[in-house]
């Protein structure tokens, strides 16, 4: 039999996992987790989202993880709850249990909603993914006001603004912690841009800036690094297929992508430097998608456009 310290020891790990411990204000995640973050995943138990939740649960900077959807998250918990990695998985299904999947959260994303299907538009999306997202943050203003927030859901040009007034209203808007997520822009653009060039696009970077819908997504291909030159006919096909692939790759993959750019800087890392639509003074719109320097307080720089050319004038 075990010394009964060491079964203590044990049971006060467990429980520790179950019931952690909420946030002291004003402490930073790196510093209270030694640098592993709680993350609640909200809304994104539908089987499209799942990928999602699995690549999450692979990050080595994620120490908890909160599952929360009205519909499967008991599912989809079990099963990323069985991977060997270090994140411990917890599961919250429905209204009532929102609170309790928020609270403690230091990074919280919501891809929640009505999906995106082919044919229809992200304004298509407005009228029941708002009501949702007005939910949700609210929940976030209650339980967790201090956690940076990645909202996917879609149309994010509207979302994003919707988030900032219900978190006004609640006395807890910090606008560096509230990040749309265009990374799926950028991750296209990225492909596409090495498809013309012909190398990896893993080797490009590409800034792509304005809103994440339609005309309003605009890649600065004048600023493409690799530093390249393109003809007009190039031009103008990267950037209508930037505009209107929204459908052509899994936006898990990208949602992951930025959601481990906000775990870094989290963590306390220098550079991390991704595209994001936030409040801004970049243009005489109060929202824009430009690059942003990610760290412990969310997006801690919001860099200028830079020179443009014509086209993207």
């Amino acid at each position: 039999m075990q010394p009964s310290s060491d079964v203590n020891r044990r049971i006060a790990r467990l429980a520790a996992h179950l019931h952690p411990l909420n946030p002291q204000e004003g402490e930073l995640p790196g510093k209270r987790w030694g640098a592993r973050i709680q993350s609640g995943y909200i809304g994104g138990c539908r089987w499209h989202w799942t990928t999602l939740a699995l690549l999450m649960k692979m990050n080595p900077l994620v120490s908890v993880l909160h599952l929360y959807d009205v519909v499967n998250a008991p599912g989809v918990t079990a099963d990323v709850s069985h991977m060997d990695t270090g994140a411990v998985v917890r599961g919250f299904l429905g209204q009532p249990q929102l609170e309790n999947a928020l609270t403690g959260m230091d990074l919280v994303i919501i891809p929640a909603g009505v999906p995106r299907k082919p044919g229809m538009t992200r304004d298509d999306l407005f009228n029941i993914n708002a009501g949702i997202v007005r939910t949700l943050c609210e929940g976030i203003a209650k339980c967790c006001p201090n956690a940076i927030v990645n909202l996917i859901s879609n149309p994010v040009n509207s979302t994003v603004p919707i988030a900032a007034e219900v978190f006004k209203k609640a006395g807890t808007f910090d606008p560096k912690k509230l990040l749309g997520v265009t990374t799926l822009d950028v991750v296209r653009a990225n492909t596409f841009v090495a498809e013309v060039l012909g190398v990896d696009p893993r080797e490009v970077n590409v800034p792509v800036v304005g809103g994440h819908a339609g005309v309003t997504i605009l890649p600065l291909l004048s600023q493409v690094n690799p530093s390249s030159s393109f003809t007009p006919d190039e031009v103008k096909y990267l950037t209508d297929r930037i505009q209107n692939g929204g459908t052509e790759v899994v936006e898990a993959y990208a949602a992951v992508k930025f959601a481990d750019a906000c775990l870094r800087g989290l963590k306390g890392d220098a550079g991390i430097i991704e595209c994001s639509f936030v409040t801004s003074a970049v243009t005489e719109l109060p929202f824009f998608a430009t690059k942003v320097r990610l760290g412990r307080t969310g997006a801690e720089e919001i860099f200028p456009l830079g020179p443009l050319n014509e086209f993207e004038r």
